[in-house]
């Protein structure tokens, strides 16, 4: 099939680095994740799916997957390849209220899906960043404010709508291609190109307790004394994402990203430890619960520069947020051109962990996740290679592991874009990895599915 019969074949978008809309087509969240595609195929529907993996195979082009752009390691982008743009034409959500479930289209945002789902006083596991898409997250684990009663995003998808290498067009739940359905359900985006999903909703209120609030730096071990109390008894309506956040000037602080999923009266009873150690600002209130998922905006800024490191959350909170490693990692952090966050990802686990271990691919056994985040706003090659420094610097004073797939690959990888290698894939995915190594060889056995934790066939 030569580029004028795709192009003929094709009902959405083709754009190509001589259109005017090219750099636009291009763009992502991280500025150092975009990538020069020789085509970006923004598709109509599933078949259109189906025709550009068919294109891209025959003519030898790599094939990348952009749902929402949101990944700083190039994932949903490719040097010379082909782009499966899901974002501009399938980007829909509808919710049936009555059987609580809602139809998401892989390009859309979870912003979008909140406020669906709001309409009918519903809510679903989203993340935590209201425009990442739904597509990354939703097939690589999924963490979000409702985790802790509800699980995680992979443990409330009910279906997939997937397109898989040679280019059919298969519906996967439990009953239906249940093989498939286990692995998108955590192993990513290895075995095709999810067109739609369908979740559980759940019943919600309207208004909930969330905001920011800020500390001095010198607070961080009373900071910890009062979370190691908290976090043991935290019950699946509490939440708290701790950031130490190192700007360019120095000036480092304790930004506390609090949640309960209740009336602000309980909520300032349950975190009264907290705010009595005295905050510098307190942003946190009752606010309609659809746009929580824009709390964490102001360390998620799109167009900037960022590397990322997933790494694990200590078994308790005075293990990460103590003095010795606080001083380490502002050591690390010291650059007057990079902003630095370690996000502690304080998000009860007792839900997630119910489930049964070999129910999807997803590790049972986390506390929780640490994400490092250093953000640059100059483009050069020396503050890339810092950035790098930084990271990993502070990923070494964190506890040892494979951390959430979703905070990594890192950012500069390998020449495959995203991609990581096997034997990180083993250490991510443990016990499930020969089953993803079977089903790979069943729905993608000559790997074009690459820009994650790719899964060897086995």
């Amino acid at each position: 099939m030569d580029f004028d019969n795709f192009k003929s074949k094709f009902k959405g978008d083709l754009v190509q680095p001589h259109d005017p809309d090219y750099k636009q087509a291009i763009n992502r969240w991280a500025a150092n994740a975009e990538r020069r595609a020789a085509i970006v195929a923004f598709t109509k529907d599933a078949h259109d799916v189906a025709l550009a993996i068919k294109y891209a195979r025959q003519t030898g082009l790599r094939i990348a997957v952009r749902g929402g752009g949101h990944s700083p390691a190039g994932t949903s982008s490719c040097d010379g390849g082909l782009v499966i743009d899901l974002s501009r034409h399938m980007n829909g959500v509808r919710v049936d209220p009555e059987k609580k479930l809602a139809y998401v289209q892989g390009g859309a945002i979870w912003g979008d899906f909140d406020k669906a789902a709001a309409k009918h006083g519903l809510a679903g596991v989203a993340g935590t960043v209201h425009d990442t898409g739904v597509g990354g997250l939703a097939v690589g684990g999924g963490y979000g404010w409702l985790s802790g009663r509800h699980g995680l995003v992979i443990d409330n998808t009910v279906q997939h709508t997937v397109v898989t290498a040679d280019g059919r067009i298969l519906t996967a739940n439990e009953k239906e291609n249940p093989d498939l359905f286990w692995g998108v359900r955590g192993g990513g985006s290895n075995f095709g190109v999810v067109t739609e999903f369908i979740f559980k909703l759940h019943s919600q209120r309207k208004d909930v307790f969330a905001g920011t609030v800020l500390f001095s730096i010198d607070k961080a071990e009373k900071m910890a004394k009062v979370l190691d109390a908290w976090w043991p008894k935290a019950t699946g309506d509490e939440g708290v994402l701790v950031a130490i956040v190192r700007p360019p000037d120095g000036n480092a602080v304790l930004m506390a990203f609090v949640f309960y999923n209740g009336p602000e009266e309980d909520a300032r009873k349950i975190y009264k430890p907290l705010y009595d150690l005295g905050p510098l600002v307190d942003n946190a209130k009752e606010v309609p619960y659809e746009i929580v998922n824009s709390m964490t905006n102001p360390l998620a800024e799109w167009g900037a520069n960022y590397y990322f490191k997933g790494v694990l959350l200590g078994k308790m909170p005075s293990d990460d947020l103590n003095a010795k490693t606080l001083k380490r990692v502002l050591d690390i952090a010291n650059s007057t051109e990079h902003t630095v966050a370690v996000l502690l990802e304080y998000l009860p686990h007792a839900k997630i962990n119910s489930v049964a271990a070999s129910a999807t691919p997803y590790r049972r056994d986390l506390p929780g996740n640490t994400l490092i985040v250093t953000q640059w706003k100059n483009s050069t090659p020396e503050n890339a290679v810092k950035a790098k420094e930084i990271t990993q610097g502070i990923a070494e004073v964190m506890p040892k592991g494979e951390g959430y797939g979703n905070y990594t690959p890192e950012s500069d990888a390998l020449p495959v874009a995203g991609a990581v290698s096997s034997d990180k894939s083993k250490q991510l995915f443990r016990d499930a990895y020969p089953r993803l190594q079977t089903i790979k060889k069943k729905y993608d056995p000559d790997m074009i599915f690459n820009q994650w934790y790719t899964v060897v066939p086995a």
